[in-house]
């Protein structure tokens, strides 16, 4: 899939998951973790584009290798971000990091966020008041 296209999919989703959320009852005006998820096969381009997501100003954590169902391996880490849970914050933040991915030919695999308030699906993954979406 190209970037642009990637990017055009993404943007879509950004809105439909905030519509979402705050649907759902998640406080609109708090400070929300958005964990961008990132992926490779190959640990040098994963650690190259973490470097450069932390210089673009997100934390990042320590990348993780994971074993998929057909025996591969591959690593991942996530870039996050604290702030609203705005269309306009995710879709910069999506375009500067999809483009990112790219340079680095690594995978851009979206983002998570956990819901703020008191009621939670009790189908969702949840840990005291917040539930976390993808």
């Amino acid at each position: 899939m190209s970037t642009e296209r990637q990017l055009q999919e993404q943007k879509q989703e950004n809105q439909e998951i905030v519509e979402a959320i705050l649907a759902d009852g998640s406080e609109p005006d708090a400070e929300y973790t958005i964990e961008h998820h990132f992926s490779a096969t190959n640990f040098d381009r994963l650690e190259k584009a973490a470097v450069e997501a932390f210089k673009m100003g997100f934390e990042v954590n320590d990348a993780e290798e994971m074993e998929l169902d057909d025996g591969s391996v591959i690593f991942c880490f996530d870039a996050i971000a604290y702030h609203k849970l705005e269309v306009e914050l995710l879709d910069k933040a999506c375009e500067d990091l999809i483009n990112l991915a790219a340079k680095q030919k690594v995978d851009y695999d979206g983002w998570g966020t956990y819901f703020i308030g008191d009621e939670v699906d009790e189908d969702d993954e949840f840990d005291g008041d917040e539930a976390r979406f993808h």
